[in-house]
């Protein structure tokens, strides 16, 4: 199965869900959605003991995970919008949330080292997404390319939606034009032409926090398409100091979810470089920290690094 060309996507090998498929199966009530006119049909609570019901699911419809916690303070802020897009969604997809805290073996099976992680389930298998908190604009991009790979799979089922009128599609705010070609772009997998258009919308609002988001995205999806991630380490390996070798898998890191690594490797190759070649390492790194979010605690942790390497 192909994964979507999602922010902050390709977590390659990152989940294992063989410990949780032949689980008992205990249903649990589900959590009624906070956006308004939503349906609890659509978003609901999965726990270690009632998974296996989620997967299940997954053949029919495409299941949206959403690994939280209680003190997560970025988790209370993207999951609204995850409920929101996936009411609108009208029963295309519907969304899981797990408490990391309460369910020990989905956050292990999740490979969840920081959340919020958001991943899907399609005919019961992962389909990694995105980690860190995104755009609303950014989660209906993944969510549409999301629903391709569902259908391409022959997953197309629609959960009915509690109190909705029948055969009505819900209401979508149209993409301005220059996003909606990058979009465009980005489902044919042509990152370039998605990054001309994402450059196109800022030359005219320079503003636009969602094309500055996006261009970034595709940029990175354009480093990472093709890349074989073992070979990208070993690489790596042989030249420690090799700014290419070195970008490539703190690339790969961080698609995949690994975002400590990514910043831990390039902070590691700026203080090993000469002061004159740091540059192209420097950029790299606020170029990242950007992807991520200034206000992420791992971006944080890393500029702070940062700023005692450069004093």
């Amino acid at each position: 199965m192909s994964n979507p060309a999602a922010p902050g996507s390709v977590m390659r090998g990152a989940i294992d869900l063989s410990s949780l498929r032949n689980r008992p199966q205990t249903p649990t009530a589900p959590a009624q959605a906070s956006a308004a006119g939503a349906a609890s049909s659509l978003v609901f609570d999965a726990t270690d003991a009632s998974f296996g019901q989620v997967l299940e699911l997954s053949r029919t419809v495409p299941v949206v995970v959403d690994l939280w916690a209680e003190w997560c303070e970025p988790c209370k802020h993207l999951s609204p919008v995850l409920e929101k897009v996936v009411v609108e969604l009208g029963g295309r997809l519907v969304l899981a949330k797990v408490d990391v805290d309460a369910n020990p073996q989905l956050a292990q099976g999740f490979r969840a080292q920081s959340i919020p992680m958001v991943v899907a389930l399609v005919g019961g298998q992962p389909v990694p997404l995105f980690t860190g908190v995104v755009s609303e604009q950014q989660v209906r991009d993944v969510f549409a390319q999301l629903l391709q790979v569902a259908a391409q799979n022959g997953v197309t089922g629609v959960v009915p939606v509690e109190g909705a009128p029948v055969d009505e599609d819900p209401a979508e705010t149209p993409l301005p034009p220059l996003h909606a070609e990058a979009f465009a772009a980005i489902e044919e997998g042509d990152y370039a032409h998605a990054a001309d258009a994402y450059e196109r919308a800022l030359a005219e609002n320079p503003r636009d926090a969602d094309a500055r988001a996006g261009l970034g995205q595709v940029r990175l999806l354009a480093r990472v398409q093709g890349a074989d991630l073992t070979a990208a380490r070993a690489a790596a390996a042989a030249a420690p100091l090799d700014p290419e070798a070195q970008f490539l898998v703190a690339d790969l890191d961080l698609s995949g979810g690994h975002v400590d690594d990514a910043f831990g490797r390039l902070l590691e190759l700026f203080a090993a470089m000469p002061a004159e070649e740091r540059a192209p390492v420097r950029e790299r790194l606020l170029e990242l920290f950007g992807l991520v979010g200034d206000e992420d605690a791992r971006v944080i942790r890393a500029r702070s690094r940062f700023a005692s390497l450069l004093f």
